[in-house]
């Protein structure tokens, strides 16, 4: 179980974590499954040909903290295209060193979050849909419907949004939109309204290599769509661990608001 103890806690794992971010830059720009220091298998494939996502195993999801970071052609410095509000808040997250974080709260992930939070994740790929579970994140899941079926009309937001996919190809494209707004883009404050809509495009070049891309559209927060990308490696016969994020979160216990103050108050009688 992991649980943040303290503000200076999670200051140390984000430095750390933006370090191995930018050691592992060029890694994630690279071709896919371009990687000398990890075997290569032919890709696995379902009867009928299709790409198989899944397999006895998991796959080690990464902790990129800084969206940016993993865009193409990345210098240092570079942003996403934000409006002026998204940019205030970006600024006010990073003044009070991310401490409202939702995730930290051991709410969902959400969005393509879900996929740069750093402990594994499984799927498992079935005729008429896809299922993603994540071991972190608040233990949660994804569905990305595969039958061909539309985006329903009137959609309740929630933390995931409503995905559907096609092959295109050895490539599962996905298109989902219904998110709310009680997530962040990632871990360093990028925010995003309801207006989210992302295209997600998973490729497996070898046995060992997932290629993940997704398209970020949100007319509401970014001046136009920006892409990020990365690799994540597979863990043959690794199995997902129990994890309970709630259990025990004493940054919830511990944190003050703006202005010095408990930020959650006790319920009366405890």
């Amino acid at each position: 179980m992991f649980a943040f103890k303290s503000n200076q806690y999670k200051l140390a794992v984000l430095a750390a974590a933006v370090t191995g971010a930018i050691a592992l830059q060029s890694a994630a720009q690279a071709q896919p499954g371009a990687n000398e220091d990890h075997p290569s298998t032919p890709t696995p494939r379902m009867a009928d040909g299709t790409v198989d996502l899944g397999g006895d195993g998991v796959w080690n999801l990464p902790w990129v903290t800084d969206f940016a970071v993993r865009m193409p052609g990345y210098k240092e410095g570079d942003q996403p295209p934000m409006l002026a509000w998204t940019r205030a808040m970006w600024e006010y997250n990073k003044a009070n060193n991310v401490k409202y974080d939702p995730e930290g709260f051991c709410l969902p992930p959400g969005g393509p979050r879900s996929m740069g939070t750093p402990y594994p994740a499984e799927i498992i790929q079935d005729r008429d849909r896809i299922v993603i579970i994540f071991e972190g994140g608040g233990h949660v899941w994804r569905e990305i419907h595969m039958d061909g079926r539309p985006h329903p009309e009137n959609l309740n937001p929630t933390y995931f949004g409503h995905s559907i996919g096609h092959w295109e190809g050895d490539t599962l494209v996905v298109d989902t939109v219904g998110f709310n707004e009680k997530t962040w883009i990632d871990f360093g404050g990028y925010m995003h309204t309801e207006q989210l809509h992302t295209v997600e495009r998973f490729s497996r070049p070898d046995k060992e290599t997932l290629h993940y891309e997704s398209v970020i559209d949100d007319p509401g927060a970014y001046s136009e769509p920006w892409t990020v990308s990365w690799n994540i490696r597979w863990s043959e016969g690794q199995e997902l661990a129990d994890y309970i994020c709630q259990e025990n979160n004493k940054f919830l216990l511990d944190m003050d608001d703006d202005y010095g103050q408990p930020f959650f108050q006790k319920t009366e009688g405890l």
